[in-house]
């Protein structure tokens, strides 16, 4: 599959928005006890034939990002590695020297598909998604593998 990347424009954060509404139970995501609107915030598109097929999120502080989402919308088809890339491409031309991400502890998945890429377990902390369903509580109790989600995996990767 072809892919072309670009970055979220003004024109696309509707889109964002209702992508990040299915995908995540609501417009916010909560990592560390921070609350993202990801529809506000710096992302990239990938499209196939000119359909979108995954988005990420990110947000910048000084020289570090935090990873705020990702989604593939097909799997298998390396569009979430090809997001990761061309976001570290980025991050690197604008002298950021750390990516990290926060996922949930039932995320598998992600865990290992983050591994992959160079990104290593740098914290976990304990009860951090039972505080954060204070703040959204459309976040499940329990997740893949019926798994119950406790706790925040943070995994990060020098640039």
């Amino acid at each position: 599959m072809k892919l072309d990347i670009r970055p979220v424009t003004d024109d696309d954060r509707n889109w964002v928005a209702s992508l990040i509404r299915t995908e995540w139970g609501s417009e916010i995501v909560v990592s560390r006890g921070r609350v993202h609107q990801p529809s506000t915030l710096e992302g990239l598109i990938a499209f196939s034939a000119k359909s979108p097929v995954g988005l990420l999120t990110f947000a910048v502080e000084g020289g570090s990002c935090e990873i705020v989402t990702l989604n593939a919308l097909v799997m298998g088809m390396g569009v979430g590695s090809a997001l990761l890339s061309a976001l570290e491409t980025e991050l690197r031309k604008r002298g950021v020297s750390r990516a990290w991400l926060v996922t949930t502890n039932d995320n598998l998945r992600a865990v290992r598909f983050y591994q992959r890429h160079g990104y290593r377990i740098s914290a976990i902390y304990p009860g951090a998604v039972d505080n954060a369903r204070k703040i959204k509580p459309e976040i499940p109790t329990k997740g893949f593998y019926g798994i119950e989600i406790h706790d925040e995996i943070e995994l990060s990767k020098s640039l």
